[in-house]
């Protein structure tokens, strides 16, 4: 875990890089050389998991690059990523055995933010199942080492999910039993069968990015706002490497 000096400085980028999301956008529109790949008859399957309060649609441009790529590419079927995270990953452990067995071959997990936590506990519980983990601006070494910001909405959800509301997370999923499986294995060795991957970006004004140095992943730094990675051409020229290797 990060100290708690640590956690309370962070992040340590302005909160208006969070801007360059309509940049980072149109360079990769300009990139045809990534936009024009062609489809592979052995491209892996993949499986897209969203960041916090964001659903499946925030994946639509790497869903549609990985089609592209002659992917067979599943979402998570997450609205909005507020749910408790064990009921989550439970959910998607199914999903993926499904994807594994139907293709006959382990699936690629990319999640942003959140959806990467979500991800790394996927490849740490169902090893045969995951081939390749990618993890984008994933604060795993602290989860809530986030901006002031997101901070106030994270506590708001936690409330109305102590309320009752159905489909959010509450406060014992940070600090109960519900999600303590969940907490153990998002800082547990990832299986030495798995390829994982950490990006983070300095310039990371939402999540800290120390916090997304996973120590049992390879890293790899980008100059990106936190929800940038999705869209960045320096991520997917990163992805084309793991993906490639995956084959």
């Amino acid at each position: 875990m990060l100290d708690e000096g640590q956690v309370s400085a962070a992040p340590v980028a302005p909160l208006w890089g969070e801007l360059r999301y309509g940049g980072e956008l149109v360079r990769l529109l300009a990139s045809r050389d990534l936009l024009d790949s062609c489809a592979r008859s052995d491209a892996p399957p993949v499986v897209l998991i969203p960041g916090f309060m964001a659903g499946d649609a925030s994946l639509a441009m790497m869903r549609y690059w990985l089609r592209r790529r002659g992917h067979p590419v599943a979402s998570s079927g997450i609205l909005a990523n507020v749910d408790c995270a064990e009921r989550t990953v439970s959910r998607l452990q199914a999903q993926l055995a499904r994807l594994a067995s139907e293709h006959n071959a382990p699936v690629v997990v990319i999640g942003q933010s959140r959806g990467g936590a979500i991800a790394r506990v996927l490849a740490v519980r169902e090893p045969d199942s995951v081939r390749a983990l990618v993890m984008l601006g994933t604060p795993v070494r602290e989860p809530l080492a986030v901006a002031d910001a997101v901070m106030r909405t994270v506590r708001w959800v936690a409330r109305l999910g102590d309320l009752g509301l159905p489909g959010l997370f509450s406060t014992s999923c940070h600090e109960g039993e519900c999600c303590a499986a969940f907490r153990e294995h998002l800082l547990a060795p990832i299986p030495a069968g798995v390829r994982a991957l950490a990006v983070h970006s300095r310039s990371d004004a939402i999540v800290d990015w120390r916090a997304c140095v996973d120590p049992y992943a390879q890293t790899v730094e980008v100059d990106s706002s936190h929800s940038g990675m999705s869209v960045h051409p320096a991520v997917y020229r990163t992805l084309e490497q793991i993906l490639d290797a995956s084959r």
